[in-house]
């Protein structure tokens, strides 16, 4: 039986904080793709119950992080193979991912495809055809995905189950917090919204490629193991957003030159 006297112990010690502090860090800059998406799918209800949305649905997904937290040696059984197709072992974790890979491409480019054609949600009589409780389902279900690679963060960091779940309650408190400021910053500015979606589009394709990989994973020794860095992605979307803040600052400083002109 696991001592979390044992754990609560180490917590309250100099090396469970740093420890506590470290993987909240990291538990936030795993959430940044989580927190894309919730940004945008919750943009497709109206207004007056995106927030509530949001914060339903990262409340939720708190639970069910917590759950996988305490449920560990489940998550770890999901990395053996449940079958083969030829030489190649799937595991519970490859059908996850590749599951929510195909569907975070399927919201993501359908979500591209309205903006391109001009869809409005502010203005399209359709708004709202997004169920209050879908978005909320689907914020819990692609959270579950991004939820392994948190997980196995955590793992790899601390086997110290109070202080995991210290770290993702910490990060899910931050996203609950300013996850309207985000969602508010992405939908008020359509070049960092579509920068936005381009990374939810890679990050889909890395979770399809790391099914994949999972899966060829199985075929070899453990010192010949592929593993996919979504580092570059994330590098991107930095200099990304970076190139369209100077595009913004370029447009302000334009547009105030045209209004003091004008008068």
């Amino acid at each position: 039986m696991h001592d979390y006297g044992q754990d609560l112990h180490q917590l309250l010690s100099i090396q469970g904080i740093i420890s506590l502090l470290t993987l909240s860090v990291l538990e936030i800059v795993l959430g940044i793709d989580n927190i894309i998406f919730i940004s945008i799918i919750a943009d497709r209800l109206p207004r007056s119950t995106q927030e509530k949305a949001r914060k339903i649905g990262l409340v939720l997904a708190l639970l069910v992080r917590c759950a996988l937290l305490f449920s560990i040696n489940w998550i770890t059984s999901l990395i053996a193979p449940l079958f083969h197709l030829g030489i190649y072992g799937v595991s519970g974790r490859a059908i996850i991912l590749f599951t929510g890979g195909v569907f975070l491409l399927y919201k993501t480019w359908k979500e591209i495809k309205e903006k391109v054609n001009g869809v409005d949600h502010e203005l399209d009589s359709k708004k709202g055809s997004d169920t209050f409780r879908a978005v909320v389902m689907q914020i819990v279900l692609i959270d579950i995905v991004f939820s392994f690679d948190s997980i196995l963060t955590a793992v790899a960091i601390s086997n110290n189950i109070i202080i995991m779940v210290g770290a993702v309650t910490i990060s899910m408190i931050l996203m609950i917090l300013f996850s309207g400021m985000v969602a508010e910053f992405i939908n008020r500015n359509p070049g960092i919204k579509m920068i936005a979606l381009t990374f939810l589009l890679a990050i889909g394709g890395i979770l399809v490629a790391e099914s994949i990989v999972d899966a060829y994973n199985t075929t070899v020794s453990e010192e010949f193991h592929v593993e996919l860095n979504k580092n570059y992605a994330y590098i991107a979307l930095a200099f990304a957003i970076l190139i369209e803040s100077f595009n913004m600052w370029e447009r302000k400083i334009k547009r105030k030159k045209d209004f003091n002109q004008e008068n």
